[in-house]
């Protein structure tokens, strides 16, 4: 379903993220799960896109396998980090084939093995470069929708590290909201009156399409370092710290402070009238499956119009 009738159909939005497995084994889990996803009916599921180009083809494998099977609607990451127009396009002519009917168009993390690299290289510097070639190419008519492809991008609540001036970087989202941007999916934020400022900055700047929360449980002080490298600049409250590290050693006692904290989040938004949640699931059913059923309201919303 395109993107305008999904939000139109759901009240509160509910989404997944999945990364591609990097092995067969990975494959292998992550399939075993699905159905497990699939019970808790979400709007749609989307699925990240590496910077390598065997990541990049799993991508491609995945959304088109979870299109096949109908219960997920799949909406693939596209980024132009070294990427050629001519790839691009034949991206996303295999994308209308199959029919899936959303993309986030993201420019996409510098290469980890490439010190060197400078995105004015590239062939599509910016995100809003990947916007306009979507435009582009729904403008052809080559999709099944007439609308063509939705199309959503990211916001930074907390900012970008690389853009550490936020007045230019609400200019820059707006200017992909102008080019034909659809929706914005956040990244990863654990204190929500950050999220709300945003929002009423964004407002200020006449950004009005759907803004949809982006919410991880952190399940492992692992995973929290990880995700702090991820997301630079991203706050970590003293209130979840305090519980993450008080139970320090007791996995199953340490991720259910994360999975509350992330229920407490998705509470409050929701009262407080949030367009969607969008969880960061790490391809793990288990605390995702413990967060969507503490928000009753938003599994009833998704699941009766499924």
């Amino acid at each position: 379903m395109h993107i305008h009738d999904i939000l139109a159909r759901d009240e509160t939005s509910l989404s997944f993220e999945f990364f591609p497995p990097r092995s067969d084994e990975a494959a292998r889990a992550l399939q075993s799960r699905i159905s497990s996803f699939e019970a808790l009916r979400p709007s749609f599921v989307s699925v990240t896109y590496g910077a390598g180009g065997s990541t990049r083809e799993r991508t491609h494998d995945l959304v088109v396998s979870l299109k096949a099977r109908g219960a997920l609607d799949p909406v693939p990451h596209l980024t132009c980090v070294q990427q050629t127009d001519a790839e691009l396009q034949e991206i996303l002519h295999r994308y209308a084939e199959h029919e899936v009917s959303n993309i986030l168009a993201l420019r996409g993390d510098a290469p980890a093995d490439d010190p060197s690299w400078n995105n004015a290289d590239e062939a599509l510097p910016h995100a809003i470069d990947l916007v306009q070639r979507i435009v582009d190419f729904n403008n052809t008519g080559a999709h099944h929708d007439p609308r063509g492809f939705g199309i959503g991008v990211a916001g930074f609540p907390e900012g970008h590290p690389e853009t550490p001036n936020q007045l230019r970087q609400m200019d820059h989202l707006k200017a992909k909201v102008d080019a034909g941007v659809d929706w914005i999916t956040t990244q990863m934020f654990f204190d929500n009156a950050r999220f709300w400022d945003w929002c009423e900055r964004c407002d200020l700047a006449g950004i009005t399409v759907p803004r949809i929360a982006g919410i991880m449980p952190v399940t492992s002080l692992s995973t929290l370092r990880r995700m702090a490298d991820l997301a630079a600049g991203t706050t970590f409250p003293a209130g979840l710290l305090r519980g993450l590290h008080q139970w320090e050693g007791d996995t199953e006692a340490l991720e259910r402070v994360g999975i509350e904290w992330a229920i407490d989040q998705c509470t409050s938004l929701v009262k407080q009238g949030v367009d969607g949640l969008h969880l960061y699931t790490l391809n793990r059913s288990n605390a995702t499956r413990q967060l969507v059923e503490a928000l009753p309201e938003v599994t009833r919303e998704a699941g009766e119009s499924t």
